[in-house]
């Protein structure tokens, strides 16, 4: 039975929250700069939707093969560490039962309360012990390069959705404005939802993300309309 202290901690989530915000804030500033740059360029309604289309399909995929590989290689990592812990229990048990201790002790714990607990904790789960005392992997913060690009890849999309949307719903002229706009108020959101899961300041992550895609928003304008010029 679940004791009635048992919280439910942000750091749970945190895989799954830093994908899905890497994406969603992906999504909207890539594929708004993406349009933003294709109409100041000068190219017409139809060529700035498939373009729009085109950065949504394409970073989606991408970031769910970035996500992937890169939470794959921590992943394997992770195991490997593993493989090693499990044959220095095999090799050398007591060795192993001694460094735990030693682990305790430096966390407070008597000379004698941290042998009985290393050796309480290694009879129970060995490896388990090891991997969470001595290396630090726990099933909760565990790598999980399957959730992540799932994550990644749905939130990409959902971000850049909003802008494309926009194109064919508005004037060409319009996009330039529009689409900054509209994709400012977007990241303003997801850092204030980043920032209420993740339990840190609504207003500095909001003004992080804000500023990032406005810099983003703004080159790629600038470059577009030297395209255009020439």
């Amino acid at each position: 039975m679940a004791s009635a202290h048992e919280e439910s901690h942000r750091t749970q989530h945190t895989g799954s929250i830093r994908a899905a915000v890497l994406g969603a804030n992906d999504g909207i500033v890539s594929t708004a700069s993406l349009i933003v740059g294709v109409a100041a360029a000068g190219t017409d309604g139809r060529g700035v939707l498939v373009a729009g289309i085109a950065g949504l399909v394409s970073g989606a995929m991408s970031m769910a093969a970035g996500e992937y590989v890169s939470v794959k290689s921590q992943e394997d990592t992770e195991q490997a560490d593993l493989v090693l812990e499990r044959r220095a229990l095999s090799e050398n048990w007591h060795g192993e039962l001694e460094e735990l201790a030693e682990i305790y002790q430096d966390r407070g714990l008597s000379q004698e309360l941290s042998q009985e607990v290393a050796r309480q904790l290694m009879d129970h789960d060995a490896l388990g012990a090891h991997a969470r005392d001595e290396i630090g992997i726990t099933q909760e913060l565990s790598a999980r390069p399957f959730q992540a690009a799932w994550w990644s890849a749905i939130t990409f999309a959902a971000g850049a959705g909003i802008p494309v949307a926009m194109v064919p719903m508005l004037p060409l002229s319009t996009l330039t404005v529009a689409v900054p706009s509209v994709a400012m108020i977007a990241l303003a959101v997801l850092g204030a939802i980043a920032a209420r899961a993740g339990g840190a300041r609504l207003l500095p992550a909001s003004l992080r993300v804000c500023f990032w895609g406005a810099l983003a928003m703004a080159a790629t304008a600038v470059i577009g309309k030297l395209c255009a010029v020439t």
